[in-house]
């Protein structure tokens, strides 16, 4: 990183810092408090020579304007009136909108409506027309002059080096000014560091974890060794008693002069020897055993310690996220000419920053909605005692185990009544339906339900809230609205803390990538072929676990999954994660250990995925799907496996045809048609893929020598199934082409329709099951 980057990255949090401090003394002058105007005015002059320092301009020029209006406020010549503090918000949004876009526009034009907004204020004093200079902005000999000020033009001073700073640049003591009082203690060092630094480090700390747990079979075999020291040592003590005899029958052979008393004197001697050192042997590996078993003990707290301090790392405070919200919001408010306040509260909080992003447009749509759905005329909300802005106000919280965000505005609030004629008129309740309150605010986060009389920038488009709810489902949440008191409406997101990033252990079974959650993976075993033991028609391994041994059904993951029985061996031994689901255990053979990372699982696909096997997607970083597999089906699963396992058909040889078929795949979705090609390529096939019918259709006339089946969607952009199947049928060169339609919509009239014109086969996603596609691709070919 260059010194001008490292300097913008300081920038950026400072200047936070010092719209922050602006933004909470406007809001105590609006509820009667008395700010520290001196403490403002430094923090504008501050922006003023920080932007110098990195050489903003525009940003510059906005905050000497802002530090010269609140240089007025101090002295008392002039007062924060609606219109001063109308400019000075715009002024900040202004400069927090360059700041957030200095990667797009690294030179940011000055915007002449906050300069303009600032000099109509300040132009009502003679003094604004010559600022100080204390207060005014050095002059930049090379840089473009700026834009003439409306009614105020600051007068330019010589150029000066922004470390240290002059004299000029340092506002006049004040008398009247309280000394500030030095904080308790010192604020924690902060240090920037890159997110993807960030999640290797957690992704290698979780690999340390899985890597340690082989520390449960080095105790097993130290457990194994004393054991046998210990019967070792009980056979010994065996033989000590009998050496007694021994030697009393050596005695006896050398008082009758017999040669053969110094062969059993020197076996008694060996005998000794023997003794000794199986004691000593003993006593070693029981001494082994409990510096085993303290080191395991300590190296496993370290490792939970690290593993939480590492996890700890991948939060970031709120406002990363939502910081630029309240700008964002005032500005859609501006162009509709309506008066917002902005209020966030709880941005410190620290946020898991996958989580933050995940929610970060259902947020700015519930903002949104506040504006469009919220906003009264300024006659009716000063009847019913109101500030003139409507006041929306985001908030964050942690609430035990989950983050809890609030949209709330002081607005007209919901409509029940027109709520429930709009669900009525789109069928989504029954005409004689009576609906509960409750029952009918739930009825806004409906696809495409809106109660917006006409469609603009703000509201009539139907898709916010159900972007909402399909967000918050995807991240395992809830979505809740409500009414406000005294006035308005709230949104209510809750979303399960965990579900930000979850551990995964990734396999490869049968030419598939799958994941497994971390927190069910109790082992990684290598198993050779005679760790093996038939129990009940299903093999069984015994593993060590938490100081014992246990016996573990051995079912190849592929099985469970429907593809092939056999137990995959490589390099003569069978790789297999021991799964955990509460106090029952399996182990799933793969064929081969991947990787483990920690990623943001979402919810299951529409097809491709057993309901009782698959929890969730977790996107790869090639971007392709892989399917997060449920560790209490896998359990359940492998022990129905008994019996049926070994009975399970064997694949299909392939050699035997004279090529290897070639499959097209159509589909817009990329993740059906990436699981699919994943499908079809693991039982041997060759796929090509298309994104629509228009591009099969292209690839057909100029490939279709090689294509033996096409596998297409319905439901398309430029040519949908239909369309594809009738030109297919309609051309001589590829009418013969078998064709099998998926699709979502299980209409028996679209079925009908399909088959009349001419599909070879019709399947739903909803019933989607793939071995049903295999073997209905098995009897076309």
């Amino acid at each position: 990183m260059d010194i001008r980057a490292m300097l913008l990255a300081a920038f950026e949090a400072e200047h936070r810092e010092h719209l922050g401090a602006i933004r909470a003394a406007l809001a105590a002058a609006r509820a009667g408090a008395a700010p520290d105007w001196n403490d403002v005015f430094r923090r504008a002059h501050s922006l003023k020579g920080a932007a110098r320092a990195v050489d903003l301009p525009a940003v510059e020029d906005i905050a000497h304007r802002l530090e010269t209006l609140f240089d007025r406020i101090v002295e008392g010549a002039q007062p924060l009136d609606r219109a001063a503090e109308a400019a000075v918000t715009l002024a900040l949004d202004r400069i927090e909108g360059m700041v957030a876009a200095l990667a797009e526009v690294p030179e940011p034009a000055l915007p002449q409506d906050a300069a303009a907004a600032l000099d109509r204020c300040l132009s009502g004093s003679p003094a604004a027309a010559q600022p100080s200079a204390e207060t005014a902005p050095a002059q930049r000999p090379a840089a473009a002059p700026r834009p003439a000020a409306t009614e105020v033009t600051p007068a330019p001073r010589p150029a000066e080096a922004p470390h240290p700073p002059s004299a000029e640049t340092v506002p006049a003591p004040r008398p009247a000014e309280a000394p500030r009082a030095e904080p308790a203690e010192a604020a924690p060092a902060v240090l920037r560091v890159a997110g993807e630094d960030v999640d290797r480090l957690s992704r290698a700390v979780h690999d340390l974890s899985l890597a340690l747990q082989s520390q449960d079979e080095i105790g097993g075999a130290v457990a194994a060794l004393e054991s046998g020291g210990r019967a070792l040592r009980r056979t010994a003590d065996a033989l000590r008693e009998r050496a007694g005899e021994v030697s009393t029958l050596s005695r006896r052979l050398r008082e009758a002069g017999d040669p053969g008393a110094a062969a059993l004197d020197a076996a008694l001697d060996l005998l000794r020897r023997l003794d000794g050192e199986v004691r000593a042997m003993v006593r070693g590996a029981s001494g082994l055993a409990r510096t085993q078993h303290r080191a395991a003990g300590t190296v496993e707290v370290a490792v939970r310690r690290l593993r939480e301090d590492a996890d700890r790392l991948l939060l970031v405070p709120a406002e990363t996220v939502f910081g630029g919200y309240g700008r964002m919001v005032r500005e859609i408010a501006r162009e509709a000419g309506l008066p917002v306040e902005v209020r966030l509260e709880g941005l410190d909080r620290p946020v898991d920053r996958v989580l933050l992003q995940a929610l970060k447009d259902p947020v700015l749509h519930l903002m949104r909605n506040a504006v469009s759905h919220g906003a009264e005329p300024p006659e009716a909300r000063r009847a019913r005692g109101k500030p003139e802005a409507l006041t929306i106000t985001l908030s964050v919280s942690l609430r035990g185990g989950d983050l809890v965000l609030s949209v709330r505005d002081d607005g007209r609030g919901p409509d029940i009544p027109r709520i429930v004629e709009t669900a009525r008129r789109q069928g989504l309740i029954p005409p004689e339906a009576r609906p509960s309150t409750r029952e009918a605010l739930r009825l806004v986060f409906a696809p495409g339900f809106s109660t917006a009389e006409r469609v603009d920038r703000l509201a009539g488009r139907g898709v916010g809230l159900s972007v909402v709810a399909e967000a918050v489902a995807a991240l395992r949440g809830r979505a809740r609205l409500r009414r406000a008191e005294p006035w308005g409406a709230e949104v209510i997101v809750t979303v399960p803390v965990s579900a930000a990033r979850r551990p995964l252990l990734l396999v490869e079974a049968a030419g598939r990538i799958y994941a497994l959650p971390g927190s069910a993976t109790a082992r990684l075993l290598r198993l050779a072929p005679s760790d093996l033991v038939p129990v009940s028609g299903l093999p069984h391994a015994r593993v060590a676990l938490d100081g014992r041994e246990v016996s573990v059904p051995v079912v190849p993951l592929a099985a469970l999954l429907g593809g092939p029985a056999a137990l995959p061996v490589e390099d003569g031994r069978v790789r297999a994660v021991l799964v955990r689901n509460g106090a029952d255990l399996c182990a799933v053979a793969v064929d081969r250990l991947l990787d483990v990372r920690p990623s943001l699982v979402g919810p299951p696909p529409p097809i491709g995925g057993d309901p009782g096997l698959v929890s969730g997607t977790v996107l790869l970083a090639d971007e392709s799907p892989a399917l997060v597999l449920d560790p209490a089906g896998l359990v359940a699963r492998s022990a129905e496996a008994g019996g049926r396992l070994a009975a399970l058909p064997a694949p299909a040889a392939r050699s035997a045809r004279r090529r290897t078929p070639t499959i097209l795949v159509v589909d817009d979705s990329i993740t059906t048609r990436t699981l699919e090609k994943s499908i079809l390529e693991a039982e041997g096939y060759r796929v090509f893929v298309c994104v629509d019918g228009q591009d099969g259709l292209d690839r057909l006339r100029r490939d279709g020598a090689q294509v033996d089946l096409v596998v297409a969607d319905v439901e398309m952009p430029r040519l949908d199934g239909f369309g594809l199947l009738r030109a297919i049928k309609e051309d001589p060169d590829l009418t013969r082409l078998p064709v099998i339609l998926m699709t979502s919509r299980g209409d028996p009239a679209d079925i009908r329709r399909g088959l009349d014109l001419g599909a070879d086969a019709y399947i739903t996603k909803q019933k989607f099951d793939q071995r049903e596609l295999l073997d209905t691709i098995g009897q076309l070919l």
